[in-house]
């Protein structure tokens, strides 16, 4: 069974410019497709759905865009954690808090304190998140309660380090990279690429890669 499916969320701004739309656009869409996307998966009993939408190398893009994505989370934040909290779903953010805004911070704060308690599927946003960036702040961690740096306290210490190691990794778009999306949880994960963006997903994309999936024979180096 599929238990934890992280999803690389790609393409945003080439589905909007392919329409002659503005960049945000296709942020917004975005948006709207993991809500779709979210329940397609709790009702395919997937425990744990994360989705990779903003880097900590996305700060390099336009002031413009990042501003707007920084705007859209902390007003639709809260808002989407209520409507996670009606259907009995967890909202985790995982990723540093450096460089984001101390109102950002609240409603993260506030949105995962809300949903805390739902026992249903945990829905994660790796949100100004890096890879590389995770396992040093763990490792910092560890270092600075005395212990010893091990596989062990590297993952004791991940960010929210109770979510799972993934199952599955989706990225859209047709690129073929991970581009540092979860480098400790997603060491022995299975790979899909799709060509289609991010914003052209929809619930039956959610079957498919469940049927992908149970077509993989996973070894795990043994």
């Amino acid at each position: 069974m599929l238990k934890h499916l992280g999803i690389i969320a790609d393409g945003n701004r080439r589905w909007a410019k392919e329409r002659g739309l503005p960049t945000i656009e296709g942020h917004r869409k975005g948006l709207d497709v993991i809500k779709k996307l979210v329940a397609a998966a709790n009702a395919e009993g997937i425990s744990y759905i994360t989705f990779y939408v903003f880097s900590t190398e996305n700060w390099g893009r336009s002031d413009e865009e990042v501003s707007y994505i920084m705007k859209l989370a902390e007003t639709r934040i809260l808002k989407y954690a209520n409507e996670l909290k009606e259907n009995n779903a967890r909202m985790l953010i995982l990723g540093s808090k450096a460089r984001v805004s101390e109102k950002l911070r609240q409603a993260i704060s506030e949105a995962e304190e809300l949903t805390k308690d739902c026992t249903g599927i945990t829905v994660c946003f790796c949100f100004n998140y890096g890879g590389e960036q995770e396992i040093a702040d763990a490792a910092n961690l560890v270092v600075q309660s005395g212990g010893e740096i091990t596989p062990e306290t590297i993952r004791a210490n991940l960010y929210h380090p109770e979510v799972p190691d993934l199952d599955m990794i989706v990225r859209t778009s047709g690129e073929e990279r991970i581009s540092g999306f979860m480098i400790w949880r997603g060491a022995y994960a299975e790979l899909m690429f799709l060509t289609k963006y991010f914003p052209d997903m929809d619930a039956e994309d959610i079957k498919e890669i469940l049927k992908e999936y149970e077509k993989r024979n996973r070894r795990f180096g043994k």
